[in-house]
Order: structure tokens, then C-alpha cells, then sequence
């Protein structure tokens, strides 16, 4: 699978590759994302994030939905893979890498999340591409529309 590389390198720094699962979750026709509040600068991702330590990608979207919306998911099948550089919000230069999976929604459990800035936002999957902060999540989302649409 071919990997895609998005967003620009800042000059002069050195973007850490960071192993990460991102899933995409669909119900009565809506994307399952999370509105991180950042104050004015509060935007939207997919669940998501680092896999940590020894995680696999599947173990990594399991505990990132649960820490993130309080959903219990199961990954299903692995899409895309793509890369996206970026700031963190501390500043940390990142380069994201790593997979897209298909998930399902096992049970929702909002006091099982434990991120207070994240919430749980269902979008019509055309407004999340306009919505969410990366594009390599905005380009995932369209790999799954291609597919189904």
C-alpha cells in the first residue's frame, strides 16, 4: 500500500515520525469524529492517535476511541496509510504515520472517556472533509466515500 505524505515540513525542524490509528466510524449515515477544545483554535479530528510502546494499530484505535469519545470500537479492516506533518500543541514538530481502519461501535459509554477536550461529534461525511484539521483524514474519508457512495 502506498503511503501519502501531507502537509509541509516546517524549515528547519525536525518533524518526529510518530507510529499512529486513526478509524473511521459510521451510524445512520454519519462519520464519528471528536471536536477537540482548543478555545478559538478548537478543530476536528477522527479518533485516534499514537500507538504507544508495543501497541499494534488495532490495539491503539481500541484504546483511542474508549480515551477519546468513551465508545468500546473494533477494528475492522485497514483502508489507507498516510503520513501529515504538523505542530502539536505544545509547539513539537510530528509527522503522523500510520493507518486508517474501518471501525465498528460495539457499545458507548460517554463516563468511560477520559480526554474532558474531546467530544464526540457526528458529521455528515461531506462536512467532516471540510471540517476536520488534517488532510490526510479529510483524504481517508474520501477513500471510504469512493468506495461507498
Amino acid at each position: 500500500m502506498t503511503r501519502l505524505q501531507f502537509g509541509t515540513a516546517a524549515p528547519g525542524l525536525d518533524h518526529r515520525p510518530r507510529p499512529t490509528a486513526f478509524g473511521l466510524v459510521f451510524e445512520d449515515g454519519k462519520l464519528a469524529c471528536v471536536r477537540v477544545d482548543r478555545g478559538e483554535g478548537s478543530y476536528f479530528d477522527l479518533p485516534g492517535g499514537a500507538v504507544d510502546g508495543d501497541e499494534t494499530e488495532e490495539q491503539a484505535v481500541v484504546r483511542e476511541f474508549l480515551e477519546e469519545t468513551g465508545m468500546t470500537a473494533r477494528p475492522i479492516t485497514r483502508i489507507a496509510e498516510a503520513s501529515q506533518y504538523f505542530r502539536k500543541s505544545d509547539g513539537e514538530p510530528i509527522n503522523n504515520i500510520g493507518g486508517f481502519w474501518i471501525v465498528e461501535q460495539l457499545a458507548l459509554d460517554p463516563a468511560a472517556k477520559v480526554e474532558a477536550d474531546h467530544d464526540l461529534i457526528w458529521l455528515d461525511p461531506r462536512e467532516a472533509l471540510m471540517r476536520l484539521r488534517h488532510d490526510a483524514h479529510a483524504w481517508a474519508v474520501t477513500v471510504w466515500l469512493r468506495r461507498h457512495v
